[in-house]
């Protein structure tokens, strides 16, 4: 084909046919005919038979004489006949549909149903009511809309249409109605809110239109093709009965930038916990952004395993080391990481552990995410134990009960068959429940044993002591008696983190977040012996920076762990436990005096206080509390902070990394024009070795965010 002949076939198909009236008239005459045709049969009369052959026999000859055509029409009444009792009868409807309502989707091009004047006292019902219900529908004749179809001119453009003209149209039609009670856009704030509804719901964002039904036009025999849509957001296709996110989460503004010569002191206690991680990733992978308090940057940094140098024999239970690296973010600020590893004691050392597992079995927790996640998890901690060994399970939901007695953990079958029978149903009464455990992990614990109690839920706690500090008060006087508790979170939509992390502060426990088996496996095989045999109680770490090298100073993270300067001395005050081969690190942002970067202006009359150690070189001094296992009185570290303590390596260069993707998670405050791109590029520089695929993973992560933070 000639390029001319191309572009004169391309100049005919964009020009339409003009309309011809005579063919027109011609096909409609011809339409007539054959439906006139059709409505009667030109078979013979079926012959009478005087005789009775039976029911069978009759429906067999009655059959015998129906055409295709007729055969067609007969199985299609019937189909709609069916179709017609499900949608009027509730029950059945329910059943079909699991209880969510379909609503019908109508191009927005498409010919709207001819619409009746509401009466003044039904409006506002008829507003209320989004969904078209069938009940609600009066019959239509069929045979009456098609005869009118065919016989009324069709409109210039557009296909043909019905025009219903008995018995009467609905009320509204579906489009108007659609159109009438939608709400206005959402503003972007509101996407990720609805979002986390869909989560809650258990509706997979990822499916896209998919995951919503298509509803039928009744009345229309055919619509004009419908103009190319955009995709919908996540947002927009929120089921109209997804339950609001009752989410919490603990709630403390990011630490500000500090003077030293006003405030040289910084006092926290260390967590060694990990859930925020898993709960940014579980938001992120579901295709929407945490909200700020959804992320405790130390809980990032501290989810990955770092390369840090254990104590010596002889020495304390963990090692300090000290890094001192220019702040990725600014040139004119440095990082300072301060690194605890704990020693990981020869297993075959440790104690008979008699374990408990505490397991939320309300009805909060009937979602595949939850329970049936949660009976795996627990399943994978059975292999890790020896003889010796005890296991417990005590589930709790109205009320709470003893599913399992204390079983020797050689006896796998019978605990993963008891963990197996667990099923979700009626309210959380976590308090009974908790209480339930103390006593069983009591009854279990001989001389020498270690008692530990694993409580796993989504933190709805609503029966009994319901209110965290009621929780924290209570389970603090328990730990006293050597039972630690920690805390597995599972689910999304009423996850109760405030709750979790008050009780395993309260418990000398930590807590995790399970959304996948993977990470299951990661808390309870890898890290197990760490959360359950601590080596160093209410560990608390306090900084002294030096004015004449600090100007200003920041704690990145550890909001939620912030401690007076009294505080560290004061040993009936708690504090995080660091448990076997378990490392923690802390990162501090620097500023030296007269540098550019600094975000105080100095005062005109001059610095508060004295200046002791000018000269000396000395960043600041490091001091560490912490408690034997079961001890009531602390030991004292004290490490002075140089400059060239040691190299910034692959691991500081990642904890740097992660500590800025959560500082870009909550809005990066500090960090400038530096961004995306720059913390991936961080990441990926100190990936170092990664033997698990951890660094991968928050690589991976990193690049979706970026994504999700450009729409």
């Amino acid at each position: 084909m000639s390029d001319d002949d191309f572009d004169r076939l391309t100049r005919a198909l964009r020009t339409p046919p003009p309309p011809d009236p005579a063919a027109r008239s011609e096909n409609l005459r011809l339409a007539m005919e054959n439906f006139d045709s059709l409505q009667g049969s030109h078979q013979p009369l079926r012959p009478m038979s005087t005789s009775r052959k039976g029911f069978w026999t009759g429906a067999q000859n009655m059959l015998n004489f129906l055409s295709s055509r007729q055969m067609l029409a007969a199985t299609t009444s019937v189909a709609a006949l069916c179709i017609g009792v499900v949608l009027i009868q509730p029950g059945m409807r329910d059943a079909l549909t699991g209880g969510v309502e379909i609503i019908p989707q109508v191009p927005t091009n498409a010919p709207a149903l001819p619409v009746q004047p509401l009466a003044d006292d039904a409006s506002s019902t008829a507003l209320a009511e989004p969904v078209l219900r069938q009940e609600e529908a009066p019959a239509i004749d069929h045979d009456q809309t098609m005869t009118d179809a065919l016989a009324a001119p069709a409109p210039s453009g557009t296909a043909p249409a019905t025009t219903t003209t008995a018995p009467p149209p609905p009320p509204l039609a579906a489009t108007e109605m659609l159109a009438e009670a939608a709400p206005p856009a959402p503003a972007a704030k509101s996407s990720a809110v609805a979002r986390k509804r869909q989560v809650a719901a258990g509706v997979d964002t990822a499916a896209g239109t998919g995951m919503v039904a298509e509803g039928v036009i009744v009345g229309q025999l055919a619509a004009p093709a419908p103009e190319p849509m955009s995709m919908p957001s996540p947002s927009d296709l929120a089921p109209l009965n997804a339950e609001p996110s009752t989410e919490a989460f603990p709630k403390a503004a990011p630490n500000p930038v500090k003077v030293t010569a006003e405030e040289p002191v910084s006092t926290f206690s260390i967590d060694v916990d990990t859930a925020s991680y898993a709960i940014v990733r579980s938001s992120l992978m579901a295709g929407y952004l945490p909200e700020a308090e959804e992320v405790r940057i130390e809980e990032m940094v501290n989810y990955f395993p770092y390369d840090l140098p254990a104590p010596a024999a002889g020495e304390a239970p963990f090692r300090a080391t000290v890094t001192v690296m220019p702040a990725p973010w600014n040139d004119g600020r440095r990082l300072v990481q301060i690194g605890l590893q704990g020693r990981l004691p020869a297993l075959a050392d440790r104690p008979p552990l008699n374990l408990v597992f505490l397991v939320d079995t309300s009805g909060s927790m009937d979602q595949p995410n939850k329970l049936p996640l949660l009976k795996q998890s627990l399943g994978l901690v059975l292999p890790q134990l020896r003889d010796g060994d005890q296991v417990a399970i005590v589930a709790y939901a109205g009320s709470a009960g003893v599913v399992l007695p204390a079983t020797e953990a050689g006896e796998s079958r019978v605990i993963l068959s008891a963990l197996d029978r667990l099923a979700a149903g009626g309210a959380t009464a976590g308090a009974e429940g908790l209480e339930l455990a103390y006593q069983v992990a009591r009854d279990m614990t001989g001389a020498g044993e270690v008692s530990r109690i694993l409580l796993a839920t989504d933190g709805d706690f609503n029966v009994g002591i319901d209110d965290p500090e009621g929780l924290e008060a209570y389970i603090s006087k328990k730990r006293e008696t050597g039972i630690y508790l920690s805390v597995l979170g599972f689910g999304r939509g009423n996850l109760d983190d405030a709750t979790m992390q008050a009780i395993a502060q309260a418990g000398n426990g930590t807590a995790a977040y399970i959304d996948t088996l993977q990470e299951a496996r990661k808390v309870l095989v890898d890290q197990l012996s760490g959360a359950l045999f601590p080596i160093a109680d209410d560990v608390k770490i306090q900084v002294e920076w030096n004015p004449a090298e600090v100007a200003e100073y920041r704690l990145i993270g550890y909001e939620t762990r912030a401690l007076a300067r009294e505080d560290f001395n004061n040993d009936r005050v708690d504090a995080g436990e660091i448990g076997a081969g378990h490392a923690v690190t802390a990162i501090y942002e620097i500023t030296a005096p007269g540098s550019p970067a600094l975000s105080v202006n100095p005062l005109r009359y001059g610095e508060a206080g004295a200046d002791p150690v000018a000269g000396s070189g000395e960043l600041g001094f490091l001091r560490l509390r912490w408690k034997a296992p079961r001890e009531t009185t602390s030991a004292l570290i004290e490490v002075p902070i140089t400059p060239d303590m040691a190299p910034d390596g692959p691991d500081a260069r990642f904890a740097a990394a992660i500590a800025g993707f959560g500082q870009l998670l909550t809005g990066g405050t500090y960090l400038g024009d530096w961004g995306w791109d720059q913390a991936i590029a961080l990441a990926l520089e100190g990936r170092g070795e990664d033997a698990f695929g951890y660094r991968s993973e928050a690589v991976s992560l990193m690049r979706l965010a970026k994504a999700l933070a450009a729409q």
